[in-house]
């Protein structure tokens, strides 16, 4: 008798104890699908470095019809220039005809690789720059973002 009494509950107690742990497993649930995604939900290949860490802004035909240039900005502040794809140096006809090295006292042709790469130290990009926030804030309304650009290129 002195057990029954002691593992007895009222019905109510075990409808709330019921509802409790339904309601605990729901937000288990919920929190483990937030940590671990439905692989089917996740992209064919893993976005790059340049799309996981850098936001990017375009701008199109800068100085001459189709010398489009890209600006990738990262959170830090520090802006990644380059020539966009669409640039006509990367076109089939036309292209790159010259390339001048000599820049003011200095001529870049002469300068000469060593190291266990051979590797130059300036590579895929035309300069880093870390604007000040308000200049920042002035170039960025000259730019276009990734979407408008690839509209604006008819880019898929």
């Amino acid at each position: 008798m002195e057990f029954e009494k002691q593992s007895a509950q009222p019905d109510s107690a075990v409808v709330k104890d019921h509802e409790t742990a339904t309601t605990n497993q729901e937000e288990e649930g919920d929190i483990y699908k937030l940590l671990l995604p439905d692989f089917r939900d996740l992209p064919h290949t893993p976005p790059s470095a340049v799309q996981s860490n850098f936001i990017s802004y375009f701008a199109p035909d800068f100085l001459k019809p189709g010398h489009d240039q890209y600006v990738y900005r990262h959170a830090n502040g520090l802006c990644v220039i380059g020539l966009a794809t669409t640039h006509v140096a990367f076109k089939d006809e036309g292209g790159i005809t010259a390339v001048d090295f000599n820049v003011g006292k200095s001529n870049r042709s002469e300068i000469k690789v060593t190291g266990k790469r051979k590797k130059a130290d300036r590579e895929g990009y035309i300069g880093i720059i870390m604007p000040r926030p308000a200049d920042w804030l002035k170039i960025k309304d000259s730019l276009m973002g990734s979407e408008e650009y690839k509209k604006l290129r008819e880019i898929c």
